[in-house]
């Protein structure tokens, strides 16, 4: 049986579009739509069979629907101009790949698919159409299935009974009913997806729902009623047609939608043209690169040991900081698998000799604490690497080294300082290394730290590293290994494959580290050196070392946030006058929209159709109404309990008794640290319970914690990035900033601010750096518009100066693309450019905030820095153990108490130098709550 593949091309397209960063092109053409476009198609390639295919797009103009009702679509904005400046470029790569393209004047590309799924059916054809459109649920046969490579989804009939609750025939009633807001088609009003189902399910068809409008009862019945002389127009509007007459745009009919072969000169030119340089050695040298990006967030435990984070798109060479990647041509590469003594102490006198040893470890987990050695690999030149395996336990393995004597041959070679070593996320080597008794030492270079101070805004894993810059196809962890139940541990792969797997990581780890040494200067190069290196050193110790947790602490509070929410689910039920289920966002919603009538107006609507209760919505209805207010509390005990007091036990190690987070480095494009198992950054502090969860972070006996924490630090850095001279008097003569901003925005004596007008000032000087406008002021201080927007004037006009950084900062951002930290971190805004309103605002106000965020970080990377350096060299006992946001939390004995709080603050404070003074405050405790 022959298989037809459709593709809803403009479907594609606009998911490309919005999917990729604005991406472009040599000369500064968009190109990320072209280029998601092409990994789309890539993978269709790869995972479907076909024997016959068509990439279906509308046409520009009117069709016959907007002569039935001329305002079909007329809700839609126009197509945005970054995306119409691409489509001749995607219909240009779509053909010289091969795929037949249809675009037919008169009618939507829907039409175009239906006709082709109905021919291809009656010619015995299986037919598959790859869409995301819920409106081709309608088209669905036993012969036409539709497949959303986006989600993975595959629908059949049964697939689209499940998912819609109707079968594929009564998709067009149910769509009828419901509407198409999108497409501006109304349907009954307040008829939603369960309404529509019901009524099908009870009266069999729209036709029946008609005949019978008068027997359907309540408001909603009404609205039926009302809508009766509409819906035969609905209903033609929707209806996809299937019988549209392709002889002039199909002369040959389904025969000459045959896949046709690559037009590879062609594709070079594009290619060459639009930057994308991997694709254009691929057709000029006949390599095939994998349609996706190998190893995304969902990666299996690789012994790689990448922070990884992305999406299924690789990347292209036309990024913001992708200047002058190698294309390198075809280097000859040399592995060797060591197996014997000999071998090793060759390898042994390589590595001494070397100037640089690129270093990398296999291992049995990703969990740092746990993880075991399986084999390491080395590399002393490009295209020269080996692989020692010594833990491979599959029938048939050859004979290995003894781990432990091998580990020994090689622990000076790894303990030498003098020894210069590179590898990729190697935080995480050094512990997989401490877990054998070997402290990794002579750490020179990091490429995902590299990477991460160059484009932090890209991703950072060696596999997407090697294919951005230096134009190489790597092998995959998946590929050697497999995936889901089926996949094995790295132990047992075979020896000879897991050779060339790990030693290309050594490999291509030192050609990316020799690649950023020559991008990599100026400021950047010194945020790398003098930040990101030094605070990795920092971050393994604390993870090392972890945070004493009180167990059985944590155990009560669970118990007692149970009985908290079991009072609160039956305040909900009485509220509601029936049990519900709190944790059913449909049941909630008949409750808050139906039974308790709470009006709609405002109330942002769900994919389905339905009224949204997430926490935004629910926040602005517990203003007026008890019930929403009951399940916030009940919702914020819940996630507390679950994902602490529940967890937070769990996560103890018996080895130490204590919890050991993981500081990702690479994650957020303001430098920030991410904290992961246990995230220790968004343990809530503004309600009681969440206070009290600090309370389990305890110190040992004899010992205190002690925290301290940076004052006021955004505004002190808003005040040097502006140079605004009255923020800077108010923080030269330690005067309360809110107060003297209070006193400057009202016109009053510092002495007379009352403590509403200090609220008010605060809420300002906070919210303007996070980009809050007149409405977002008047809402958290619930005044009129007009009287916030006052607000904000009288503070410019006290405040110049910081003005005009907003208004210098934003045209820098939109002329660069990116800004700076005080330290020269850059921090790129892809969206700076676009003309897409509210992605383009929301990256202006990224920029007036970012520069703070990102000096904030950078000043705690060099306070934690500085403390380590303080601590070790005066040989105090006392431990980093936790940072989080602008606080750092030591450990400390209670003979060193006195010492430490004096010092830790000066410390921090002397961490840079700015033209203001900066603050730390200091407490202690028998707990980390305590310390507060």
């Amino acid at each position: 049986m022959k298989t037809l593949l459709l593709i809803d091309g403009s479907s594609y397209l606009y998911r490309a579009f919005h999917a990729m960063p604005d991406l472009r092109s040599p000369d500064g053409r968009p190109v990320g739509a072209v280029y998601g476009m092409v990994n789309m198609l890539r993978r269709l390639e790869k995972e479907v069979e076909f024997d016959y295919s068509a990439c279906v797009f509308d046409a520009k103009g009117k069709t016959f629907r907007d002569d039935l009702y001329p305002e079909y679509k007329a809700n839609r904005p126009s197509m945005p101009e970054e995306l119409a400046s691409q489509i001749t470029a995607v219909h240009d790569v779509v053909q010289a790949s091969g795929w037949p393209m249809l675009v037919v004047p008169g009618v939507e590309a829907d039409d175009v698919i239906g006709t082709l799924a109905r021919l291809g059916a009656a010619a015995g054809m299986k037919v598959i159409v790859s869409t995301g459109d819920k409106d081709m649920a309608q088209l669905v046969t036993p012969d036409v299935t539709l497949v959303n490579t986006m989600t993975n989804e595959l629908l059949d009939e049964a697939g689209v009974k499940e998912k819609f609750g109707v079968p594929p025939n009564r998709i067009i009633d149910y769509l009828t009913l419901i509407g198409d807001k999108v497409d501006n088609v109304p349907g009954v009003d307040k008829c939603g997806p369960k309404t529509a189902v019901k009524w099908l399910e009870e009266y069999g068809s729209l036709d029946a729902i008609v005949a019978q409008a008068d027997s359907v009862g309540g408001k909603v019945g009404e609205n039926l009623r009302a809508a009766l002389d509409w819906l035969p127009m609905g209903k033609r509007l929707i209806t996809i047609d299937c019988e549209v007459n392709l002889a002039t745009d199909l002369p040959h009919g389904l025969p000459g939608l045959q896949h046709g072969r690559k037009d590879k000169p062609r594709l070079a030119e594009l290619f060459q043209d639009l930057g994308f340089r991997t694709f254009y050695r691929e057709v000029t040298e006949g390599s095939e690169m994998p349609a996706v990006a190998q190893r995304g967030e969902d990666a299996p435990a690789a012994p790689r040991g990448d922070q990884v984070q992305g999406d299924m798109f690789a990347e292209p060479a036309a990024s913001p900081s992708d200047k002058a990647a190698p294309a390198e041509g075809a280097l000859a590469r040399h592995y060797e698998t060591i197996l014997t003594a000999a071998q090793l102490d060759a390898w042994l006198a390589k590595l001494a000799a070397a100037q640089v040893v690129s270093f990398d470890t296999e291992t049995t987990s990703l969990d740092p604490m746990q993880a075991r050695i399986v084999g390491v690999s080395f590399s002393v030149e490009a295209g020269h690497a080996a692989y020692l395996p010594l833990d491979h336990h599959y029938a048939g393995a050859p004979e290995q080294l003894p781990l432990d004597a091998a580990l020994a041959k090689l622990k000076p070679w790894l303990e030498d300082a003098s020894q210069k070593k590179c590898g990729q996320n190697l935080k995480y080597d050094c512990h997989v290394l401490a877990n054998h008794g070997i402290a990794l030492r002579g750490i020179a270079d990091d490429s995902m730290l590299a990477s991460y101070v160059l484009e932090s805004h890209q991703r950072h894993n060696m596999d997407d590293l090697a294919r951005r810059h230096l134009g190489e196809n790597t092998v995959s962890y998946e590929d050697i290994c497999g995936k889901g139940a089926k996949q094995i541990g790295f132990g047992e792969v075979d020896v000879d494959i897991a050779a060339n797997y790990s030693a290309e990581d050594a490999d291509i780890t030192l050609r990316l580290n020799q690649y950023f040494a020559g991008e990599l200067s100026g400021d950047l190069e010194k945020v790398y050196r003098d930040i990101e290196l030094p605070v990795a050193e920092v971050l393994f110790k604390m993870e090392r070392h972890g945070v004493l947790i009180d167990r059985d602490k944590l155990i009560a509070q669970s118990h007692q946030l149970g009985s908290q929410m079991l009072e609160l689910e039956q305040r909900a039920y009485e509220l509601a006058s029936q049990p519900f289920n709190l944790n059913s966002p449909k049941q909630l919603q008949e409750i808050l929209f139906g039974k308790l009538a709470i009006p709609t107006k405002g109330v942002k609507k769900t994919p389905s159709g339905g009224y949204s209760t997430d926490e935004s919505v629910l926040e602005q209805l517990a203003l007026d109404h008890p019930l929403p207010k009951c399940i916030l509390e009940y919702r914020g005990l819940a996630k507390l309990k679950s994902t602490y007091t529940d967890k937070l036990p769990t996560l103890i190690y018996p080895q130490t008794g204590r919890v050991h987070t993981t500081y990702a480095q690479a994650v957020a494009i303001t430098g920030r640290l991410a904290s992961n198992d246990p995230n220790l950054q968004n343990i809530p502090v503004r309600t009681a319970e969440g206070r009290r969860v600090r309370e389990a972070f305890i110190a040992p006996a004899g010992w205190q914690i002690v925290s301290a924490d940076y004052s006021q630090i955004e505004l002190r850095i808003m005040a040097h990035l502006s140079d605004d001279e009255g923020m800077l008097k108010a923080f030269a003569s330690g005067e309360d900033i809110h107060r003297a901003t209070a006193a400057e925005v009202f016109g009053v004596d510092l002495g007379a601010v009352t403590s509403d007008q200090r609220r008010a000032a605060k809420a300002i000087n906070f919210g303007l750096i996070y980009g809050m406008s007149a409405f977002g002021l008047a809402a958290q201080l619930d005044i009129e518009r007009s009287a916030a927007q006052q607000y904000i004037d009288r503070y410019f006009m006290r405040y110049p100066g910081v003005a005009e950084y907003m208004q210098t900062t934003r045209e820098k951002a939109r002329e660069q693309g990116y800004v700076e930290t005080v330290f020269g971190r850059r921090l790129y805004l892809p969206d700076i450019k676009l003309s897409n309103p509210g992605r383009r605002a929301g990256a202006e106000r990224a920029a007036i905030n970012a520069p703070m965020q990102g000096t904030a970080a950078d000043l705690i990377k060099l306070a934690m820095i500085a403390v380590q350096a303080w601590l070790e060299r005066d040989g105090l006992q006392s431990k980093l153990i936790m940072q989080v946001h602008d606080e750092l939390v030591l450990e400390v004995p209670q003979a060193e108490l006195e010492l430490v709080k004096r010092r830790l603050p000066e410390i921090m404070a002397g961490a840079a130098e700015l033209k203001v003074p900066l603050l730390a405050e200091v407490g202690s405790g028998d707990s980390w709550e305590a310390a507060h």
